[in-house]
């Protein structure tokens, strides 16, 4: 059902009362866009297409002395912070 409620509606009864019959025997129902539309359809298919690997090959690229040098300064970002 389409969404009706930000459509302006005419003050006039007559009006009123014709637009809510056309809109309940309208022939065609409104039909949401295709939001995949004009996208390459394989990785619409597989998800998102390289998105989630950066993080995990970086943690994997890292020692755990860079790691940890890491968290140590978030940790230090995250206590300097004033509350």
């Amino acid at each position: 059902m389409p969404d009706r409620s930000r459509e302006k509606r005419p003050a006039d009864l007559n009006l009123l009362t014709f637009s809510i019959v056309a809109d309940a025997t309208a022939e065609e129902p409104e039909q949401e866009p295709d939001p995949y539309e004009g996208k390459h359809p394989a990785p619409v298919e597989l998800g998102r297409q390289g998105g989630l690997k950066g993080g995990q090959a970086r943690a994997e690229k890292l020692t755990p002395e860079q790691r940890s040098e890491i968290a140590r300064k978030a940790a230090q970002a995250r206590w300097a912070k004033p509350r």
